[in-house]
């Protein structure tokens, strides 16, 4: 296998999947780590994705490193480590301890730091994150009622949740192509600096960093970071040049799960609604017992032979906080 990945969320790993497949990569994705001795088949990379974004950094660090292990005994030759495009984490992790574990667990010295994805209005300058055309803690991210992000620098994000040092490699470097990322990234690398956060202003960029970073055995970042991995592999003459075939036809009922309630999700489940049955689920009444459960099943059951329907969990911030007092 050439590209081993492990993602912080099952939705975040598809994009990722998908970013890799229209590269020519054939994907597989899982739910959790496969079972061991689980033959994935004949793929070119397999994302594992996990549940760890917003758990307790010591849990993320052990189910990364079982991720690792597995993606390791299938004889990976890199491995990409893939979190939220918005840099989800609070100042104890989880990114920083998940990449600082797996940087260990490879004995690499150094890796890239890139959530961007400009294509999906994530681009990065002078080291901030921008949505759009807002600063990261400008865009509604800072009002997350899980992980709020209240600063857009990377560098001071990354830097409180590391051990290593962080550093920047700024746009007019990136523009000057691979090269000179390479050459940075070593200069960095002679002053202790191991985390690298890269600035990115279009998908081109993305494209340079992946080249620049062919070499090392961990990378970091959002599903973009993979739009210019898979070239390496066939610079090297490990993968095809073939193209991605078309995804099959899917047949049958329809169902849309909602659970993040960041504003974005917000705004998706209100336009929903508008439009097709909804079911809310409440976690206080979840708690209680399964009868919610079988009122959204028989929900879904009368209303999906008319179409999709919608099963969430998004809610306002008042609604979060007075869940998270009394569930926690």
């Amino acid at each position: 296998m050439l590209l081993g990945c492990i993602a912080d969320d099952s939705t975040g790993a598809t994009d990722l999947a998908a970013v890799l497949v229209q590269e020519g990569m054939r994907t597989v994705q899982t739910i959790g780590v496969p079972a061991p001795g689980t033959d994935p088949g004949e793929v070119d990379a397999l994302v594992v994705a996990l549940k760890s974004r917003s758990i307790p950094a010591a849990e993320a660090v052990r189910q990364s490193l079982d991720a690792l292990r597995y993606l390791q005994e299938r004889g990976t030759r890199q491995i990409l480590f893939k979190y939220c495009s918005t840099f989800d984490s609070t100042p104890e992790g989880n990114i920083g301890p998940v990449a600082e574990a797996l940087m260990e667990a490879l004995g690499t010295e150094q890796t890239i730091v890139c959530p961007a994805y400009p294509t999906l209005q994530r681009s990065i300058f002078r080291g901030h994150l921008f949505v759009g055309d807002r600063l990261l803690n400008e865009s509604g991210m800072e009002k997350h009622p899980l992980n709020p992000m209240t600063d857009a620098d990377l560098v001071r994000v990354m830097a409180a949740q590391s051990r290593r040092k962080v550093g920047l490699v700024r746009y007019d470097t990136v523009h000057q192509g691979a090269d000179a990322v390479r050459r940075r990234m070593a200069e960095l690398a002679a002053d202790g600096i191991a985390h690298l956060v890269t600035d990115v202003t279009d998908d081109a960029d993305l494209r340079i960093l992946g080249e620049a970073a062919a070499e090392l055995k961990l990378v970091t970042g959002g599903s973009g970071i993979a739009l210019g991995l898979p070239e390496n592999f066939r610079r090297k003459g490990l993968l095809g040049r073939h193209e991605a075939g078309a995804l099959p036809e899917v047949h049958g009922l329809e169902a849309v799960l909602a659970g993040s309630c960041s504003v974005a999700t917000r705004g998706q489940v209100a336009d929903f609604k508008s439009k097709r049955p909804a079911f809310r689920l409440d976690p206080q009444t979840l708690a209680d017992g399964d009868a919610q459960i079988d009122a959204a099943l028989a929900f879904a059951a009368e209303h999906m032979p008319s179409g999709p329907v919608l099963l969430y969990a998004t809610a306002e911030p008042a609604e979060v906080a007075a869940a998270q007092a009394v569930l926690g």
